[in-house]
């Protein structure tokens, strides 16, 4: 990928140096802040291990994915999405399920704001009595992957393209009945909506089930509960 940054320029000072006016050194600035951004949601939204490009950009608003260590009590979840609710913080996607320690559960969600609002979901979570650590996964090296469920109606001449289709693009045929041909793949959310728009115009949908963005760390320390 080739990332050319327009609004810098260099002029030639009168002893052969060179220097830049106040007001393209700040526009420079938000350029390479702005590109940052835009490289990370690129790779991170096509399922691209993403390393090295954390953006300096405070006030640009990211997709985040924030990896949530919550313990199994009564109303834990319910105080997490209110959080999210009262001070006005948009959750687009969320997904929860037990660990391998039945006392803590995991849960991932996906949300958008600035560095700054990241930082401060963070410090309202870890607030919570529930929450036993948070991760943005954003923030380093990280997989992230989705799963879709598909119930489609096939016209039977067509029932052969969709199902190599499925096949070609990783996923796989759960029921090849007609009038409910379920399918489902594993992909980032980028493949998940190609995916859905492509079987949209070879069949007709009747169900659409996701299941939120996961994550997990490409880094030596893992994130879990240490007894």
């Amino acid at each position: 990928m080739t990332v050319s940054l327009m609004g810098a320029r260099s002029f030639a000072g009168g002893g052969g140096g060179t220097y830049e006016t106040s007001s393209l050194r700040t526009r420079r600035k938000t350029c390479e802040r702005k590109v940052r951004g835009l490289v990370q949601y690129v790779l991170t939204g096509h399922g691209i291990l993403y390393s090295g490009l954390r953006s300096t950009a405070v006030f640009i608003a990211m997709r985040h994915i924030i990896a949530i260590l919550l313990q199994n009590e009564a109303g834990a979840l319910a105080r997490v999405a209110g959080l999210f609710s009262t001070r006005g913080y948009n959750i687009e996607s969320l997904s929860v399920a037990p660990t391998d320690d039945p006392t803590v559960s995991r849960l991932t969600l996906v949300t958008t704001g600035s560095e700054a609002v990241i930082q401060q979901i963070a410090n309202q979570l870890n607030k919570l009595v529930d929450v036993v650590s948070t991760e943005d996964m954003t923030g380093g090296e990280h997989l992230e992957r989705e799963l879709i469920l598909l119930k489609l109606r096939v016209r039977p001449e067509r029932t052969d393209g969709v199902r190599g289709y499925v096949v070609r693009t990783g996923g796989r045929v759960l029921d090849p009945a007609i009038d409910g041909f379920i399918v489902e793949l594993a992909a980032s959310e980028v493949e998940i909506n190609t995916f859905v728009t492509d079987l949209a115009q070879q069949a007709e949908l009747l169900e659409v089930v996701r299941s939120g963005a996961l994550g997990i760390g490409r880094n030596a320390r893992p994130l879990r509960v240490v007894r």
